[in-house]
């Protein structure tokens, strides 16, 4: 029953229903322009992000150098520094070269901590993408179930109550920001219970604060989308069909109506991921996680913008690349996603 708008797909090609070998070609064939409409996009996006962060970067007041060396360098050490990393050059001369740099993945050195910026991408990028897919892990082994269990309870105005808790809650969790999330957390699990560490990467105890807080609000939101996709799957002709021949509830929702719930899901995962991996900034500073995160915000104050346009340039990237990642597991789920996309 769930498969019927493929094969409507299928037949509207023009290949036939046939024939096999055509059908698959021009479905390979859709799937490769696709991809390649997508790879385009993305280059775009990257030249985008590129450009919109070396500009932000260089507005930031102040100047880098001087903040580097301190307030005793003599102007002669701060002209010869500024001259040797290349900031007395035409700003077009440097966006080059900044090309140049993360083209060969060299995107010179901070000046804080005197290592090269991609030596720090490198030590400190595993940190943050452990709390950000582990926190999306999180939220979609939460977030389907719940909105699948809830709209099942509330299918057709049932159990108002159930439904008058559920708003309310999720509505409360949804808006509460995860800075505030993760100060409550540290403040009942860690200082007045101590259950679990109140900072840190040592054990995987050391991670269940950072992650919750990361996801609780995300779960609370998503739960609801889901929710409201599961309602609409339920007055489907073939659940209604399922349900008349008493199929067990089990097999009926999770069966039938859950394949039908993946592509909007990882819709909204994409769009997720990317609050998710924004949220690390104020996560790993609450929790003094080791990750990009907190090196960003020193980066930030102490004007570091080799450092700070660096990962600025990764957390995008990071983002970017997974959403063409689902957009692809997506057209492949439902090729109806690429007739969509022309």
């Amino acid at each position: 029953m769930t498969t019927e708008p493929t094969v409507t797909l299928l037949t509207g090609t023009g290949a036939g229903p046939d024939s096999a070998t055509g059908t698959f070609r021009g479905r390979g064939g859709r799937l490769g322009a696709f991809i390649v409409r997508r790879l385009v996009r993305l280059a775009y996006s990257l030249v985008t992000l590129v450009t919109v962060v070396f500009l932000m970067v260089r507005l930031i007041p102040g100047d880098p150098v001087r903040n580097a060396l301190g307030i005793n360098a003599t102007a002669a050490v701060v002209e010869a520094q500024r001259e040797s990393l290349g900031l007395n050059d035409p700003l077009w001369t440097q966006y080059l070269n900044f090309w140049k740099g993360l083209l060969t993945w060299d995107l010179g050195d901070s000046f804080s901590l005197h290592l090269p910026v991609t030596t720090i991408i490198e030590q400190r990028l595993p940190a943050t993408l452990e709390l950000a897919f582990l926190s999306l892990a999180l939220v979609l082994l939460v977030s389907i179930p719940l909105g699948i269990v809830v709209a099942a309870l509330t299918r057709g105005g049932r159990r108002p109550t159930v439904d008058l808790a559920y708003t309310s809650a999720s509505g409360l969790f949804a808006v509460i920001p995860e800075f505030l999330m993760g100060v409550a957390l540290v403040y009942f699990f860690a200082v007045q219970s101590h259950l679990l560490p109140v900072a840190g990467r040592t054990d995987p105890s050391s991670y269940v604060l950072p992650v919750l807080a990361l996801s609780i609000a995300v779960a609370a939101g998503v739960s609801r989308i889901v929710r409201v996709e599961a309602l609409t799957v339920f007055e489907q002709d073939y659940i209604r069909t399922a349900r008349a021949k008493r199929m067990s509830r089990w097999r009926l929702y999770f069966r039938h109506a859950l394949p039908n719930l993946v592509t909007s899901s990882l819709t909204v995962a994409g769009i997720v991921l990317g609050s998710l991996v924004a949220g690390t900034v104020l996560i790993e500073t609450i929790f003094s996680w080791p990750g990009l995160g907190l090196t960003i915000v020193d980066a930030v104050r102490s004007k570091d913008f080799p450092l700070a346009q660096g990962i600025v340039i990764v957390y995008g990237l990071i983002v970017l690349v997974s959403n063409l990642l689902i957009d692809i597991v997506l057209v492949c789920l439902d090729p109806r996603s690429a007739l969509k996309d022309t």
